[in-house]
């Protein structure tokens, strides 16, 4: 059921006029001010009426007002100081249903803050958004804690999380979001809508838990698929020759040695990270 706050909350854009704040080119800021698509972007994940949502780096706070109406408990990880004021005026209004850590996102275990199953809902800094989302991807326990992800990105990374193999975008990335999740690109949004407008396009991926292969360790795949991916123009006898096994284990899948790592299929990664695993 959609809350609203205890008292009327003036236009975001007013509220961050009123405070002189910008946006920091420096923490890979750009400001949302369109409420019918924050709104939007928060009804990704589904009913969060009373659902435990972990959002990193909220800014002045559009996406938490969003997610906050929509019913949610926000967690929100904000480093820049600037923004606190204004998210500490939202977390008065919406009754302590947002709670804001002041500190690095890359600092934060996630699942020890919720303390139970939650979302994750960002619009994520483009500086940080792929180690965070990598992090994400790869806890040793499956099912994860979080439900779902759902995140923003450059719409180059969004292509790259969702491309099927032998594509140009098909990489590492593709190959950690796919192999235990389902990943699909959920909205595109124009750079115009941002506040300073940013030099590309941004899509939202939405990404949740699916069942896990047998066998096979997540640091393992990780690693694999770090190397492989590392030097892509190597046929993978190169790329791999310095991960003890990994020669060996082409030969016991027939996979031939001279192929290179966008070709090789997310069934035939995790194959092999399981006879190394």
């Amino acid at each position: 059921m959609p809350i609203q706050p205890k008292l009327p909350l003036p236009p975001l854009r007013d509220t961050v006029r009123t405070h002189g704040l910008s946006a920091s080119k420096a923490l890979g800021q750009n400001f949302l001010f369109d409420e019918q698509l924050l709104d939007r972007i928060a009804a990704l994940p589904g009913d969060l009426d009373d659902q435990t949502v972990f959002e990193v780096g909220p800014g002045p706070g559009g996406l938490t007002r969003a997610l906050l109406r929509a019913g949610a408990r926000v967690i929100a990880v904000e480093r820049d100081d600037r923004c606190l004021p204004l998210l500490a005026d939202l977390g008065e209004a919406f009754d302590g249903r947002l709670t804001v850590i002041p500190d690095d996102a890359m600092a934060i275990d996630t699942d020890a803050l919720a303390g139970g199953p939650y979302h994750i809902v960002a619009n994520l800094p483009y500086n940080v958004g792929t180690a965070l989302f990598t992090r994400w991807l790869e806890p040793a326990r499956w099912p994860p804690l979080w439900r779902s992800l759902t995140l923003m990105f450059q719409l180059e990374v969004a292509e790259r999380i969702v491309a099927p193999v032998g594509s140009n975008a098909y990489g590492r990335l593709a190959v950690l979001a796919q192999w235990r999740s389902n990943a699909r690109i959920a909205m595109k949004v124009h750079r115009s809508a941002f506040t300073p407008p940013p030099k590309v396009m941004s899509a939202i991926v939405h990404v949740t838990p699916a069942t896990e292969p047998e066998g096979v360790n997540p640091r393992t795949l990780s690693k694999l698929t770090e190397k492989g991916f590392g030097q892509r123009r190597k046929m993978l006898r190169q790329s791999l020759k310095g991960l003890d096994g990994a020669v060996e284990a082409l030969e016991a899948l027939d996979i031939d040695p001279t192929r290179r790592a966008e070709t090789v299929s997310v069934a035939e990664w995790v194959a092999l990270a399981r006879i190394l695993s």
